[in-house]
């Protein structure tokens, strides 16, 4: 070991100072962080009911036999069914449903079941929130070589015409628009063995790794302008380019039986050339691909099966497949793929025909992106000559692990196959722009690149001419090292290389690139030797020469260089100079002749001058430097160094951010070193620390100043939080754990090479940093038992290596070091580092301040090495720093917190926060809660606003408390005066970790009183926060909800820290840590106002309103509303029952917060001890413990589960994706490398320490693109969904056994039980799994037992909504489920005839419950019902103890009256698809229950439900208007209140139809009968609940009077009971109703009506039947049409009905008998002129209409239509049985009415219809100018005004000869003086509203006008001399003018 240890440190002893600080920076091991992980626990699958797929396939919907309708029209009563029950078979019973013999032992037996196969984690079920996650640290990426997106291009075949010669290839990248080449070359060659042997004498051996026809290229910044350039050489022989490549030109294999000579002489000559001139070669033809252009052709192309079939093999001759990049977006989405399986389905083969031929002329890369900026332009390239043939390439994805893959230098690449005979190179990239990642591995490479020779002057025979280059080390031609890397088919590497030749140029241009492997040191003899020949083709050539040196005052040259050529032989130590100094013959008079570029790809020359000198400095400054020293070109003595190395380290922040970057571990570590060891420079001590750390502060400040560098969610820049969490050792620790002598060190997992590993130390356990509640001071808390400090040990983990080979390892060391009298440092780090924190003054403390996240990690890094370091575990923490140092942390805690600027004191606050989480696992506790304490009293003090402290403080507070030791510091006390309320020294928690409930009032413990909060000092400062957030009220909402969710967010946290601990998973130990968060309970508790669950509604319906309706609205028809409107205070849920209890509305969480508060609340619930949670259930008031039920209310619909999303989710998986759109985004959204490494850091990348004991990751869940999920991982998040939602309803439903268990008998039992009752029926309403409903149902029969008599007497609404939910289970499909629900209805219906006597109620609620589900529901599986009746009968019949009463008849009797009920679905399924069919049958139904008030009433409300559906809110009103007046009927038998409506009579104002419902009294019903009229609607608060939710559809359906008339019944009931908060509310929606008759006026569109008749004896009863159909406003005659015609077409057949068109009558003698015939007709209202009074309004028009009209225009011929003289028309009133808006909305027509108008009084109706318009156009409120131009243009204009001009013609010409038409000719002639008076006006209106480009238009108009009335003058002014003589004797009657019929009377006069 010491020999060992020894060697190593000479062996690094010799290199270069700097080469070797790099070296041990890019192979020491790094300080990594270690996180526990915990195996997951499968997870069952619940079975949902919406999940679950019934055995039987429904049976195809029938045909609706039309003729059933009236089979039942004549039954009042229930009847029995024919059907028979017993002849079914039963479901499963459950056992031992009787067989108990205490309530007790049926609780106990229901709690060991619910307590069977729980899950313990309940934090592992829910989904991780959104949040901003202050509390961890995200770990940075390890750092790793940089790679840009990577693609595998494999060459497979180069073919031409003709094969005559060896070929050799490369490829390479470039950027035509940075004019840039991206990568090295690439060479291969694919020539067969016989051209390979050609060359055999040139090639002693080959290489492997030269034989790779494949690489991999990286492109950092994808840009639609890069190229894949292929070019080809040939072996060098006699002729131009052309002239060689002229036989590839014109011959062809094919033709070998007349080429063969040709061809066999060509290949003999290029054999002698090989052998001749095989080192040399010319350039030949080359090809390009525009990889861009290629993708998006192909993806044009592809995209349309991108989604069915990924596998494509494209031969084309396009030059590249998008397929490439189309992974890259594939990859990135994590798609559960194999990566082998994508390589092969994703490989594209292309070939490229378009093979030019070089020219001579055109070398070089100039002109290179000169001919691809003209293919760009255009493809036509004219210029260059194509070679036929082709190159065959596969271009494929690379996989994560390529076998026998090749780095840049050659070095195998982890895995290293053994099999595969042929590498695959990777290709280094030359970025189109800088890279900011720091090295990391050592790499040293030259590429030098000829660029031209210039030897035109030269009257020389040179024109051949190559460029001998070798790398030399000495003078000596032996000297010549084997560093330049081969090219394909030969050696590795080669002492020499040549350029290609261009045959006779004597200027010629090079493209050649020679890469070289540096030496790691490099001297002054090093340097490149360049030898120009002129090659003979006729065997003899000619030599010159030149050189260039290597360093230039010790610096690598890089760059262009002009070199001149000299013409003597080589001078002697010429290396030693440059080509200018010798004194011998140069040519051209030592003019630069010869042009080359060198650039160096390295990781140790660092290329700038600042970087170079500081590093020169310091390595003097190290090592036993003789001055003066020479730094560059000048001499440094020994006086002058101290100023000129502080001058370096100042000029460190002028060097380039990317050099910067890419030395920063080093530059940081020499500062580092700089700040800890004081120097002796010429004798005098000299103290570079504070230079040294402002310097360090410096280059924080630029690189997280610079935009170009990433920074973490927190702000960090990404780059030096790497540095700090792998990189920076603690000084004196770099080199002990660099030495190879601790082997064992694994590898890191980045690390690629086989031959090159990076040891990664120690994989240290740096627990502190992330890892979660770590103890093993507490008895209660399982860990290891050891005898040292467990904390510390962890600190730095276990080592791979054994700990006494590591221990005694780094003893040899030391030892050797003091032989060696190397410094040991005696001062330490964090001392050193904290006291230049506290004496920075200026802008170095302001930067400190500002990025004090660094610094403060790196004391704490510090800390933790010092610590292990020095073996002070055994020691105690107060001594193991120094009080200096404890006095500076002190200091700066204090000066960061007094910072006064927001946002840098918000950054600071949780740099902070980290730093004393760190702290309290290094340092005495007691210094650290004082340091808490001083922080809470100084941030107290503050002068900012209250949210903004609250906000500072939870963030400090939810850092601190997620401390691994937090338990500990938190846990019981023995007594307030051990509790760090005043901070004080550590004790130990395991004298004080044990408390008694018997101490404390068991309710105070739920309070967060002062006691608890000196007890718990954290935890009471949390929830103190959380207290005060959720109490907040003047901020803004905004402001407030963020607050809030900090807070909620901060202790959900430490409850999921806790659940998910393994060693905290002992149920006893949860329930004290529960304890620890009691209080939290009543916070939650008091808080609920402020829940909000708006998002979570019942039943995920969408029973929530938009985001316009006000807070009180309730969609219409919702059931629960309506009950809890009624009197039902189950339904806590409704939004508006929230706020008329609190009256407040603002302030409300978000539904995502309340959900995470709503997890705490039922983690400490289940995890509480359950004794203390009963007693404290029996000392809460009544008022609490409603609020806590309410609370469990609110938990059950928060986390119901949701299937639909999930199948929504599973949906979008199976969509295609969007290929091409995603792909222009990555590659043209200029991400690039600087943006995808961004992507990674920011993108919280945590693969190294994922917290994989969390079941529920957030890429498993919802919030995660759904194009990034796998069906498996959508199917798992299924599975924990339904787990989350059982498992939390148990948790509810454990807290109500316990509510229950000790109710007293004595103290409101009634409430309580009734409170309970309802929150498990509300969980019944939720989708459930099966497992909680049979745990659910088992408590609800055990409440059943223990209070019967409760349930059936007085909890009547309970008893009703039980009945309901149960019945609606025992019509499901699972069966589990079913049997379940079947022996709890026997148990209701068994207990309420033996225990409470009262079976006739249950009797009736279930008939009623049975009605409304079956009147409700549009997929009720009758057969599952008849079943479990079937099983019902079969426990009445099995159970013995009732064989001797009435209960089995009883049951049998109620039984069979349901399953009669059950008929009435079958029918009702059948017409599903004609709902007016449908409510035509449920209308039936409901009349046949008219003696039965609450069954119609439940058929009332189901029918009001249905219209609600179809969004039919008039009807739906109005059935809740008749079932207000059944209840009105009812109570004026019971009451006599002047307040109350007189029965039906008070609702006519309302619709003439209710008094249909007076038909019930007292002779047929009795209200004392037990079981009538029981229900909840049947009392004053239910008749205000029906006829609110009627009013509110009303409003819906825009007809706002009515609203009024509803309102006029409910007022004098809230104002006797003096409700003043519902009256004003009342008078706040009449307000808005009244608003909106004003608003909306003319602009509401109410019904649209037709009539339709049916005729054909397929019809049934409604063959010859004629309704008035009720459709939507605006609806068109083809709407109605079509819907009817496709139904009955449905039902009939093809063929079988016809549409009569017309509206003539119906001739049933014409008609088919074997068809149906349907005639659908227009109908408008009607009114006689009387009714016109009173019917004003649109409104009035548009209500209580029974009268409709529709008119059919005849002739006498027969014709429908005729001339003006000759066209009647004929009028039919149609009279319906009720007045519309009904309850249905189709009426049948009682009564037919007819009459004709002869063709003057149609002109007259006409005429009257135009001069309306008129008048309503002109004398608008708001004219409409539009409007009234075409109204006016119909009258005036002179294309259309022979209308009107052509009835005066036709009617008033002449005065008719027959008397009886006098009046008529006059009452038209009047029409038409009016018609042109408001023409008239009309025109002058029309001026008033045109604007000035309208002036022609008025003229035109007004002379249109102006010609009319003349045309008229004469008629009009002609009158009839009868009808003016004077009148002898007045006729004196009543006048009857505006009686409907009179104009009838005139008709029969005239007649």
């Amino acid at each position: 070991m010491h020999l060992f240890c020894l060697l190593y440190v000479g062996c690094i002893q010799l290199l270069d100072p700097h080469v070797r600080d790099c070296v041990q920076s890019y192979t020491q091991p790094w300080l990594v962080v270690s996180r526990r992980t915990d195996a997951n626990r499968l997870l069952q699958r619940q079975m949902f009911e919406s999940d679950f797929q019934p055995d039987k396939q429904e049976q195809l919907e029938k045909s609706p036999s039309l003729a059933e309708l009236c089979d039942d029209t004549t039954r009042t009563t229930l009847t029995c069914s024919d059907f028979n029950l017993r002849a079914l078979q039963p479901d499963c019973r459950v056992e031992n449903l009787l067989r108990f013999s205490s309530p007790e032992e049926l609780d106990r037996f229901n709690l060991e079941a619910r307590n069977s196969n729980r899950y313990g984690e309940l934090f592992g079920l829910y989904p991780p929130i959104d949040e901003d996650a202050v509390a961890i640290r995200p770990i940075p990426d390890c750092p790793k070589e940089h790679f840009g997106q990577r693609i595998l291009v494999r060459c497979q075949t180069i073919k031409f015409d003709i094969e005559i010669e060896p070929l050799f290839a490369t490829m390479a990248l470039y950027d035509l628009k940075e004019k840039k080449k991206i990568s090295e070359n690439f060479h291969f060659d694919i020539n067969s063995d016989q051209m390979k042997g050609f060359l055999r004498v040139h090639t002693p051996h080959t290489d492997a790794s030269t034989l790779a026809r494949s690489a991999v290229f990286s492109i950092s910044y994808p840009s639609p302008d890069i190229y894949l350039v292929i070019k080809i050489e040939k072996v060098l022989q006699q002729g131009e380019i052309g002239d060689c490549a002229e036989p590839y030109m014109v011959l062809k294999e094919s033709d070998a039986a007349k080429n063969r000579e040709k061809l066999e002489k060509l290949r003999n000559q290029a054999e002698g050339f090989c052998q001749r001139l095989g080192r040399y070669s010319m350039p030949f033809a080359f090809a390009t691909v525009n990889i861009m252009s290629a993708i998006n052709s192909t993806l044009e192309r592809d995209t349309s099966d991108t989604d069915t079939n990924i596998t494509l093999h494209s031969y084309n001759t396009l030059p590249l497949n998008g397929r490439i990049f189309l992974l890259f977006f594939i990859k990135s989405s994590r798609f559960d793929l194999k990566q082998n399986v994508i390589f092969e389905m994703l490989c594209v083969e292309l070939i490229v025909y378009c093979v030019c031929r070089q020219e001579g002329e055109r070398l070089s890369d100039e002109d290179l992106f000169k001919f691809l900026a003209e293919i760009k332009r255009s493809s036509n390239q004219r210029r260059v000559k194509i070679i036929p043939g082709y190159l065959k390439l596969e271009v494929s994805p690379v996989p994560e692990m390529v076998p026998g893959c090749l780095s840049p230098e050659l070095i195998p690449v982890k895995p290293v196959s053994e099999k595969n005979p042929r590498a695959v190179k990777e290709v280094l990239e030359f970025p189109s722009s800088e890279v900011y990642v720091p090295h990391n591995i050592y790499r040293n490479l030259l590429y030098v690149y000829p660029l031209r020779l210039n030897l035109t002057n030269r009257l020389t025979s040179a024109r051949n001419i190559t460029v001998k280059i070798q790398f030399m080390s000495g003078e000596d031609p032996s000297c010549a090292m084997p560093v330049i890397f081969g090219k394909s088919s030969g050696p590795e590497f080669l002492q020499e290389v040549y350029t290609p030749v261009t045959y006779h140029n004597r200027s010629p241009d090079f493209y050649d690139e020679i890469k070289i492997r540096l030496p790691a040191r490099l001297t002054e003899k090093h340097h490149l030797l360049l030898t120009f020949y002129h090659i003979s083709c006729q065997q003899k050539q000619n030599q010159t020469g030149s050189w260039l040196p290597m360093l230039n005052n010790d610096r690598l040259q890089t760059g262009q260089q002009c070199l001149p050529i000299i013409l003597d032989k080589l001078p002697g130590n010429y290396s030693l100079h440059s080509p200018e100094v010798p004194p011998v013959k140069w040519m051209e008079n030592h003019k630069g002749l010869f042009n080359l570029e060198l650039q160096a790809v390295s990781s140790v020359q660092t290329q700038d001058s600042h970087l170079e000198r500081f590093f020169t400095l310091c390595h003097a400054l190290e090592g036993k430097t003789t001055f003066p020293i020479r730094v560059g070109d000048e001499k440094i003595s020994e006086n002058m160094f101290e100023h000129e190395l502080k001058l370096s380290i100042i000029s460190l922040s002028s060097s380039g951010l990317e050099p910067l970057v890419l030395f920063l571990h080093q530059v940081l570590d020499k500062l580092f070193r700089l700040i800890m060891q004081p120097m002796v420079i010429a004798g005098q001590t000299a103290n570079l620390a504070q230079i040294a750390f402002e310097s360090v502060v410096s280059v924080v400040n630029s690189l997280h100043n610079s935009q170009e560098l990433a920074k973490d969610h927190q702000g960090r820049n990404c780059l030096l939080a790497t540095y700090l969490y792998f990189v920076f050792l603690a000084l004196g620790l770099t080199l002990l754990l660099s030495l190879p002598g601790t082997g064992g060190l694994m590898a890191h997992p980045e690390s690629r090479y086989s031959t090159l590993t990076r040891a990664t130390a120690n994989t240290v356990g740096f627990m502190l940093l992330q890892s979660r509640i770590r103890s093993t001071s507490n008895p209660d808390i399982p860990a290891p038992q050891s005898p040292e400090d467990t904390e510390v040990s962890n600190i730095l983990g276990k080592s791979h290596t054994r700990k006494k080979n590591f221990q005694k390892l780094i003893q040899t060391l030391k030892e050797y070091i003091w032989h060696r009298n190397t410094f040991w440092p005696c001062l330490l780090f964090h001392e050193e580092l904290a006291l230049q924190m506290v004496v920075s003054t200026g802008v170095c403390r302001e930067n400190v301040y500002k990025y004090a996240w660094f610094f403060f990690e790196l004391l704490v890094k510090s800390m933790s090495q010092h610590v292990s370091q020095l073996d002070k575990k055994a020691v105690p923490r107060r001594n193991r720093f120094s009080d200096r140092f404890k006095d500076d942390i002190t200091t700066i805690m204090c000066v960061f917190i007094c910072l006064q600027e927001l946002e840098q004191a918000e950054k600071v606050n949780i740099s902070l926060a980290f730093f004393l989480y760190d702290l309290m696992s290094l340092m005495d506790r007691g210094f650290v809660f004082q340091l808490v304490k001083n922080y809470c009293n100084q941030m107290a003090a503050k002068s900012v606003n209250m949210s903004t402290l609250i906000s500072m403080r939870l963030e400090f507070l939810r850092v601190l408390c997620s401390h691994e030791h937090y338990l500990n510091l938190s846990l019981f006390f023995s007594s307030p005066a051990s509790a760090p309320a005043s901070p004080s020294p550590s004790t130990s928690s395991q004298t004080s970790s044990s408390c008694s409930f018997q101490d404390h009032k068991i309710t105070a413990m739920f309070d967060l009183s002062q006691d608890f909060k000196q007890r718990h000092y954290l935890t009471g400062l949390l929830l103190t926060e959380l207290s005060t957030a959720l109490d907040m009220e003047s901020e803004g909402s905004y402001i407030f909800q963020e607050l809030q969710q900090k807070a909620i967010s901060a202790t959900y946290s430490l409850l999921c820290a806790h659940d998910l601990d393994q060693r905290c998973s002992r149920p006893e130990v949860k329930a004290k840590i529960a304890a620890l968060y009691l209080p939290l309970v009543g916070i939650i508790i008091d808080s609920i106002n402020y829940l909000d669950f708006t998002g979570t509604a019942l039943h995920n319906k969408g029973k929530s309103g938009g985001p316009e309706e006000d807070p009180d609205s309730i969609t219409p028809i919702n059931q629960s509303v309506a009950m809890a409107i009624a009197g039902n205070p189950f339904n806590t849920l409704a939004r508006n029952a929230l706020v008329s209890m609190t009256g407040k509305t603002t302030n409300m969480l978000t539904a995502e917060t309340s959900r995470n508060l709503l997890m705490c609340f039922l983690w400490i619930i289940k995890n509480a001890d359950q004794n203390l949670v009963q007693r404290w259930t029996v000392d809460m008031p009544l008022s609490q413990l409603s609020r806590l039920l309410e609370l469990l209310t609110i938990c059950i619909s928060c986390f119901e589960y949701r299937v639909k999303t999930l199948q929504s989710l599973t949906q979008a998986l199976q969509k295609s994706q969007q290929a091409k759109v995603r792909l222009e985004e990555a590659l043209l959204g200029g991400i690039g490398a600087r943006g995808q490494m961004m992507k990674r850091v920011g993108g919280n990348d945590r693969t190294l320490g994922q917290r994989e004991n969390l079941r529920w990751r957030k890429d498993l869940t919802q919030w995660r693109q759904t194009n990034d999920r796998s069906k498996a991982e959508l199917d798992q998040e299924v599975i924990i969904s339904g787990n989350l939602a059982t498992e939390t309803n148990l948790i509810v439903l454990d807290l109500l056994e316990m509510i229950v268990q000790a109710v007293p008998l004595a103290d409101c039992k009634d409430n309580v039980v009734g409170g309970v009752l309802k929150v498990l029926l509300h969980s019944l309403t939720c989708n459930q799994s099966t497992t909680f409903l049979s745990h659910c149902f088992s408590t609800l029969r055990a409440l059943i037992v223990k209070f019967g008599d409760l349930l059936f007497e007085e909890e009547a609404e309970q008893c009703a909504d039980l009945c309901q939910k149960v019945l609606h289970y025992c019509s499901i499909c699972v069966d589990g489920n079913r049997s379940q629900a079947c022996a709890t209805l026997y148990l209701i219906m068994r207990y309420s005839y033996s225990s409470a006597s009262n079976f006739s109620r249950v009797k009736m609620q279930v008939t009623m419950s049975l009605a409304s589900l079956v009147g409700k529901s549009s997929d009720i599986h009758e057969e599952y019902l008849r079943r479990s009746f079937r099983t019902i009968l079969l426990y009445a019949e099995e159970d013995t103890e009732m064989q001797s009463t009435q209960l089995p008849s009883q049951v049998d009797e109620l039984l069979r009256n349901l399953n009669s009920i059950l008929s009435d679905t079958v029918k009702m399924k059948e017409f599903q698809k004609d709902p007016e069919m449908l409510m035509d049958l449920m209308y039936r139904i409901a009349k046949g229950y008219q003696t039965s008030p609450d069954l119609r009433l439940t058929w009332l409300q189901n029918m009001a439900e249905k219209h609600n559906s179809r969004k039919c809110f008039t009807e739906s009103a109005m059935c809740l208007v008749h079932a207000a007046a059944l209840v009105a009927e009812y109570l004026s038998m019971l009451e006599d209140h002047k307040y109350l409506p007189v029965g039906s009579v008070t609702f006519q104002s309302i619709s003439p139809n209710v008094l249909e419902e007076s038909a019930v009294s007292d002779d047929i019903l009795s209200p004392d009968e037990d079981g009538v009229c029981s229900g909840r609607s049947f009392t004053e608060n239910g008749l205000v609940g029906l006829l609110e939710q009627a009013a509110e559809l009303f409003s819906n359906g825009g007809l706002y009077e009515a609203v009024n008339e509803v309102y006029k019944v409910i007022v004098p009931i809230l104002e006797a009971h003096r409700d003043f908060r519902r009256l004003a509310s009342t008078h706040d929606k009449l307000q808005r109703a009244f608003e909106n008759i004003i608003q909306k006026g003319h602009k509401r569109m109410f019904g649209t009506y037709f009539r339709v008749g049916f005729y054909g004896s397929k019809f049934g009863d409604l063959d010859e039947q004629e309704f008035i159909y009720k459709e939507p406003g605006i609806t068109h005659l083809p709407e109605i049409s079509h819907r009817l015609e496709n139904f009955y077409s449905q039902c009939f057949g093809d063929g079988v009905l016809e549409m009569i068109k017309d509206s003539t009558p119906v001739d049933r003698k014409k008609l088919n008998p074997n068809k149906a015939y349907i005639q659908i007709t227009f109908v408008e209202p009607y009114f006689d002129d009387y009714e016109m009074k009173d019917r004003l309004t649109n409104f009035e028009k548009n209500f209580n209409l029974r009268r409709f009209m529709y008119t059919t225009p005849f002739t006498k011929s027969g014709r429908p239509r005729g001339e003006l003289n000759e066209q009647y028309k004929r009028k039919t009133i149609l009279t319906t049985m009720h007045a519309f808006p009904y309850i249905k909305t189709r009426i049948n027509v009682i009564q037919k009415e007819e009459f004709d108008l002869t063709p003057i009084e149609v002109a007259i109706e006409d005429m009257q219809k135009k001069t309306r318009e008129l008048a309503e156009a002109t004398h608008r409120e708001k004219p409409d100018a539009v409007m009234l131009q075409m109204v006016l243009q119909g009258s005036v204009t002179a294309t259309v005004n022979q209308g009107p001009l052509e009835v005066a013609q036709v009617f008033l010409n002449e005065i008719p000869a027959d008397p009886k038409l006098f009046r008529h000719h006059n009452k038209l002639r009047l029409c038409f003086k009016e018609f042109i008076l408001r023409c008239g006006e009309a025109i002058e209106k029309n001026k008033q509203l045109i604007t000035p480009d309208q002036k022609e238009y008025q003229q035109e108009m007004k002379k249109n006008y102006n010609k009319l009335r003349e045309n008229l003058r004469p008629m009009l002014e002609r009158k009839i001399p009868e009808l003016y003589k004077p009148i002898i004797k007045p006729r004196i009657e009543n006048r009857d003018s505006f009686k409907w019929n009179s104009l009838r009377r005139t008709q029969d006069e005239n007649s």
